[in-house]
């Protein structure tokens, strides 16, 4: 991915936290049913999955929202729920990533749509869908628009997230699509049904290879640059749409505009799950146009964030630190990528639940890593499938420590954790005490390691199981550093030779 080397990435991906990007859509709660099969039912050729967690999850234009969060960008929704159990779980999954929900409003006579699936390992079994159609009404639509409407000049980019649930009506989308014409607001529509009348004018959509056919009355297309060409600048003209990017899986992405044509190429990887895929092009799209970059490299950008996100299970966010990983070519070692910001680890934690796994965190200064560390850590990671390490950083191991510590910074200590194989991911915290950090990533599991209660282990209230392991006898850093002492001390003067 030679358009953009790593460091302007990372300088791009950093500077990203100032762009907001409004986002109307069909709002969903998606629910992941985790369990084991270990039989058939006696009762009919069906497995038994013996449940053992469940996570909620925003879907539809949620997702496009929590796509955005996961650039580090900020994304602000605006659409219905029902004034039932999953609608209030989609209101509190946005309050509890302080994402304004102003916007949403909750209506007495709608129901939440919601999925549930049911996973066993990294395989879905069944998914259940209930799901309401009907088109928003005028009031509920003037609880909603009114709000974008007037905010409209504070956004860069407005997204029209459509699934065809009610929410983006022909009447609301001109009345977006018109008003951000006269405000200068860039409107990116991921379109849903043949009709794209109401989207006439947007300055982006951005259809697959079915809806393109839809849109141009066909039953199909072939997935060849020049049928995708023809038919896309066909359908660009007919409904005046300045730029059209054509999503094609496997062969990437087309982007059709009055400048002429651009074919992107997928970089090869392994497809696991292509569901959220469109929400992570738009998404990405809006964040990067958001942020002045070019259109090219926006499309580009967005197909890199488009290859990642297919090989993962469910729906799930692009990280900022994936996407720079992707565009280095994973030049840089395996062990230095676990090294993350906070943000950073709270959303791969947040990912990791989403597979079912079982996320195990301890915390330390780890001044001179030895094999009383190293088994402590093992240990730990014993205890569940992923280990994340919070580190002190040095000003904090100073202050708990005394002056001479850390012998070793907080770059070097980090480095050498993340070499570990228990070890998954690390990251830095500036408190005397991990429980900011715990409060973020909210793990299943926190161990520590000594003579503690476990109603003593700062921000145990943020996990389910605090479990306390025993040291290694005969290892700590003190005991190292004083070990060094008085083998220095004991080393002759050395003289000069002549």
């Amino acid at each position: 991915m030679s358009f953009l080397d790593k460091n302007n990435a990372r300088q791009v991906l950093l500077g990203l936290k100032d762009v907001r990007i409004a986002v109307l859509g069909d709002l969903i709660l998606d629910r992941y049913l985790f369990g084991d099969v270990e039989r058939i039912s006696p009762e009919a050729p069906v497995p038994i999955v013996k449940l053992h967690g469940q996570q909620l999850v925003p879907g539809g234009a949620g997702n496009v929202i929590w796509n955005i969060l996961g650039l580090g960008a900020q994304g602000v929704p605006f659409g219905l729920v029902g004034d039932d159990p999953e609608g209030h779980s989609l209101l509190d999954l946005f309050r509890g990533r302080d994402i304004s929900a102003e916007g949403v409003h909750v209506s007495q006579g709608r129901k939440t749509s919601h999925k549930i699936r049911v996973v066993s390992g990294r395989q879905q079994m069944i998914r259940l869908d209930s799901e309401t159609h009907s088109a928003a009404s005028p009031e509920e639509s003037t609880f909603m628009i009114g709000p974008l409407l007037e905010q409209l000049p504070c956004f860069p980019v407005a997204i029209i997230s459509d699934y065809g649930k009610g929410v983006c009506s022909f009447d609301n989308c001109r009345r977006v699509i018109e008003t951000s014409l006269d405000k200068g607001t860039t409107v990116i529509v991921d379109p849903k049904g043949p009709d794209w009348n109401k989207y006439r004018g947007a300055s982006w959509i951005t259809p697959n290879l079915k809806e393109l056919a839809e849109a141009a009355g066909l039953s199909r297309i072939e997935n060849d640059d020049l049928e995708v060409t023809v038919t896309g600048e066909r359908v660009r003209d007919i409904f005046g749409i300045p730029n059209l990017l054509v999503t094609r899986s496997e062969a990437g992405m087309t982007l059709i505009s009055q400048d002429g044509v651009l074919h992107v190429r997928s970089e090869a990887r392994e497809v696991f799950d292509v569901s959220g895929a469109g929400d992570t092009v738009v998404a990405s799209l809006a964040v990067f146009l958001g942020s002045d970059l070019s259109r090219e490299t926006s499309v580009k950008l967005a197909n890199a964030a488009a290859g990642i996100v297919v090989g993962k299970a469910g729906t799930q966010p692009v990280l900022a630190s994936e996407l720079i990983e992707a565009i280095a070519g994973n030049t840089h070692s395996s062990a230095m990528r676990k090294v993350i910001s906070r943000d950073e680890a709270a959303r791969l934690v947040e990912r990791w639940k989403h597979e079912g796994l079982r996320v195990v965190a301890t915390n330390g200064c780890f001044d001179i890593l030895h094999p009383g560390h190293v088994a402590y850590l093992e240990r730990s990671a014993e205890l569940g499938d992923r280990l994340i390490v919070a580190v002190n950083s040095d000003d904090s191991v100073r202050s708990l420590k005394g002056p001479g510590r850390p012998v070793n910074n907080q770059q070097s200590r980090s480095a050498v954790l993340a070499g570990l194989s228990s070890v998954d991911a690390v990251c830095v915290f500036e408190e005397e005490t991990p429980r900011e950090i715990y409060r973020l990533v909210r793990p299943d599991v926190i161990t520590k390691g000594g003579d503690y209660m476990p109603g003593e282990v700062a921000g145990g209230e943020f996990a389910s199981q605090v479990v306390i392991v025993p040291l290694l006898e005969g290892f700590s850093t003190s005991g190292v550093i004083s070990a060094m002492d008085r083998h220095h001390s004991r080393e002759p003067e050395r003289k000069e030779g002549n």
